[in-house]
């Protein structure tokens, strides 16, 4: 990789400073850094109808689509911001300042080589192309608004799976497309999902047909570059009767002095006996308001898991769910979120039980550091008609420091005597006893606070890909370093 040219702005500190990067060899600052570009499309600043309608005449989108994305305008404008939690946080967003929509083209390339080189550079600097060598069946690369970068192995192509960006999909594959867009989150389900009605672009849309099980994951990698930009990436899987598959996504940004919005949409639809796995790693800057209505629903003796975790943004409100609409269909969501000085990591799961003999899995372990904030928020329902359903919750978390914080909301319904749920949480903190005696046996003190905080979340972090859990690990070590005191 050539250095940064006179061209290029740099956001982060230096590497090599130790102040910043206590770690030898590890570079901290990994995702903070941003080029500087010239954009073919932009929105300009601020949400209105003439926001909207450049979008969809750039993009070249069908008259339903415009019509769904007005609908959904008028919805954002009629919402209220939530009052109920995060709501003086939430405030600081100043929607009249975002970008809405930035672009250097439509068409995402195929081959490394044809991506543009100061775009190019930032995946390379990320390490995504190795990624995808290495054990990926696919990869999209979202930069600002649209993917740069979206390609899928012959192998896998050849099976029938389709693996585009949101506006190909669209565009190459409404039949399919039309038929689950929205239908598993309405616009009107929050303020935010509406937002992203109004304006998405990007995200992955999947859709793998019957009996048909991808060995390798697909990827994607989600980029923000720009200083006052909303991402807003719209992702749609369907995993026909039979049919598996492992999606992952990675997310980061860099540091700016101005707020940055991240506010996805993901629906998952688990047809008759599919399997969905679907992973996230973020590691957002601490300046990102990540807004994000994760759903999915799971037919008749169909799976949907979701392993989060949430590093980094400022405020992180996300509650990945699983309606478990078909006779025997399982729903898991395995949650690891870290908050460090300034960041409120606000993340949970709903269940939503809608047939006989399902059952649901909840696992949320926290960490909060400093003065960073925890939270679980949950939703759990059985109605009384079901028989057979059984949930189980836990929720662990564990303080750094006496400042910081942890909050457990579990909102538990069940109705009736033939279903069973459990529910336990629990509290814990490293000792200053447990760190000392960790450095009497020749660890530093960042180190300590790292292999407990490691061992607290091995449980979780083993279900993870071997690459995303290395990659877990790092990030918690870069967190923990000088977290004591």
């Amino acid at each position: 990789m050539n250095p940064p040219t006179d061209t290029e702005i740099l956001s982060a500190p230096a590497a090599d400073d130790p102040a910043v990067n206590p770690v030898q060899g590890i570079d901290q600052t990994a995702g903070n850094f941003s080029y500087k570009m010239d954009y073919e499309f932009d929105a300009g600043t601020g949400l209105s109808e003439k926001t909207v309608r450049y979008i969809s005449t750039v993009k070249k989108e069908a008259p339903w689509i415009l019509e769904f994305r007005l609908n959904a305008l008028k919805q954002f404008f009629a919402k209220p911001l939530p009052t109920h939690w995060a709501t003086k946080d939430l405030e600081n967003i100043n929607f009249d300042k975002i970008r809405y929509y930035l672009s250097q083209g439509q068409k995402p390339k195929r081959t490394w080589d044809e991506v543009p080189d100061d775009i190019k550079k930032t995946f390379e600097r990320l390490g995504i192309p190795e990624q995808e060598r290495k054990f990926l069946a696919g990869v999209e690369a979202q930069f600002d608004s649209e993917a740069a970068y979206s390609n899928i192995k012959d192998i896998v192509a050849k099976q029938g799976v389709i693996f585009a960006n949101s506006t190909e999909a669209l565009r190459e594959h409404p039949e399919i497309f039309r038929k689950y867009f929205g239908k598993v989150i309405p616009t009107g389900d929050n303020k935010f999902s509406a937002l992203n009605s109004a304006v998405f672009s990007g995200g992955s849309f999947i859709y793998v047909p019957k009996g048909v099980k991808v060995t390798h994951p697909l990827q994607a990698y989600f980029r923000i570059n720009a200083e006052n930009f909303g991402q807003f990436e719209r992702t749609l899987i369907i995993a026909d009767e039979g049919a598996e598959l492992t999606y992952m996504e990675g997310c980061t940004a860099p540091k700016f002095s101005t707020s940055t919005l991240h506010s996805a949409v993901v629906e998952l639809v688990a047809l008759k006996g599919a399997k969905i796995q679907y992973i996230t790693v973020q590691n957002w800057a601490n300046n990102v308001f990540n807004l994000v209505t994760k759903r999915g629903v799971a037919h008749e003796e169909a799976e949907i898991k979701w392993i989060d975790c949430n590093i980094g943004s400022r405020l992180t409100m996300k509650y990945p769910g699983v309606v478990l609409k078909g006779r025997k269909a399982r729903g898991e969501v395995i949650s690891i979120a870290l908050a460090n000085d300034g960041q409120h990591q606000d993340t949970g799961a709903k269940m939503i039980h809608a047939a006989d003999e399902t059952t649901s899995n909840i696992v949320a372990k926290s960490i909060s550091v400093g003065q960073g904030r925890s939270t679980y928020r949950g939703t759990v329902h059985i109605p009384k008609h079901l028989k057979g359903c059984k949930n189980n919750t836990e929720c662990d978390a564990l303080l750094i420091n006496t400042n910081s914080r942890t909050d457990t909301y579990p909102a538990i319904t069940v109705r009736g005597d033939a279903n069973s749920v459990q529910h336990e949480a629990s509290v814990s903190k490293v000792s200053e006893e447990q760190i000392f005696y960790m450095q009497q046996r020749g660890l530093t003190e960042g180190q300590a606070m790292s292999l407990s905080v490691n061992g607290f979340v091995n449980d979780l972090a083993s279900q993870f890909p071997m690459e995303y859990s290395v990659e877990l690990k790092r990030l918690i070590d870069l967190e923990m370093e000088g977290s004591v005191g």
